[in-house]
């Protein structure tokens, strides 16, 4: 019972803040005013990041005093690591900090995983494993948080998006947690879940707040110490995770791909990512938005299922996302061009 007490905590002390930080007379009323690569029209306040930090380490740390969730040196260096994002995202948002001095800052959260000792031991995929040198896992798990971390900020551009994907994606690391036995990852993944869900209550389209700099970045590096935390513990294999989140990381890839190979400045504020595009050729921001929630449960729903499947069905589920990613982005491309 208590610890259903603490995800309702959760979720309402995070629609409270919210509902305090998208009033003229908060403090943390910071605006995010529309320009030439914005899809929103007029100035919406970018501070439901922080109701989201706050709620979810408050909510972590009554659920460690409580006993429920084990006060591990994992989850102080992944909480250590959520404030630092969270405090200069703040910043950011204010003062619009240097794409250098942001990934300084990711990169320093991303060496308290590796201290956390979340580095995976082996690859695991369908039906093999895959061993490699210590100092190339390192950087690989380096270079995998950095980019969730920012793939998670680069997909934060529409109302309820990065909201809803956080609610699916981590409600579904929860209920594998669950299935593996593991109490404790399973409630930290329902209170990031359950914060993000008191925000998604003012960002739902039309939004009254945005997440910002001090949300987007910290749940993609959630998002990233969740998946690797469950491989090292052998909860599930990280391929599984990647599917899950498979929405964002495909969308944000295959963007960044597109602009390098065109030759744009990849750190610039851009509208072609795939949800922006589709915006872009009359879809309306609800109707995006709810196609993409049905895009996560049903990449999330078959994930769980091919879990404990044998590997042929499991690579023939990632081979059946792939092409329909695939379809996807043809599809959106010709809509461009009837347009």
């Amino acid at each position: 019972m208590k610890e259903w007490l603490l995800l309702l905590a959760a979720f309402i002390v995070s629609a409270i803040l919210c509902w305090r930080f998208s009033s003229p007379g908060s403090t943390f009323h910071v605006l995010d005013h529309p320009g030439e690569r914005s899809l929103h029209s007029r100035a919406t306040p970018r501070s439901g990041g922080v109701a989201i930090v706050v709620s979810l380490l408050l909510g972590w740390g009554a659920a460690a005093g409580l006993g429920s969730v084990s006060l591990s040196d994992n989850l102080l260096w992944l909480s250590a690591g959520v404030l630092l994002l969270a405090v200069v995202g703040a910043i950011d948002d204010r003062v619009d900090l240097s794409p250098l001095m942001r990934l300084m800052v990711q990169l320093l959260a991303a060496f308290f995983l590796v201290a956390a000792g979340l580095v995976p031991e082996e690859l695991r995929l369908p039906g093999m494993t895959i061993l490699l040198p210590c100092p190339l896992m390192w950087l690989l798990t380096v270079l995998y948080v950095l980019w969730m971390t920012n793939l998670y900020n680069f997909m934060d551009g529409m109302d309820g998006f990065a909201g809803g994907m956080a609610v699916a994606g981590f409600g579904l690391l929860a209920w594998l947690g669950w299935q593996a036995g593991d109490e404790g990852f399973m409630l930290m993944a329902l209170m990031i879940a359950s914060a993000s869900a008191g925000f998604l209550l003012f960002n739902f389209p039309p939004a009254r707040i945005f997440m910002g700099d001090a949300g987007a970045p910290a749940l993609g590096f959630l998002a990233a110490a969740l998946s690797l935390w469950a491989d090292r513990q052998a909860l599930f294999p990280l391929w599984v995770s990647i599917l899950i989140f498979s929405p964002f990381i495909v969308d944000a890839s295959y963007t960044l791909l597109r602009r390098l190979l065109a030759g744009r400045k990849v750190w610039q504020a851009h509208r072609e990512h795939i949800y922006q595009r589709l915006v872009q050729t009359g879809w309306s921001h609800r109707r995006t938005v709810l196609w993409s929630y049905a895009l996560m449960l049903g990449v999330g729903v078959s994930a769980v299922m091919a879990l404990n499947r044998n590997p042929a069905v499991q690579w023939t589920v990632l081979g059946i996302w792939s092409v329909v990613y695939i379809a996807i982005i043809l599809w959106v491309s010709l809509r461009e061009q009837r347009n």
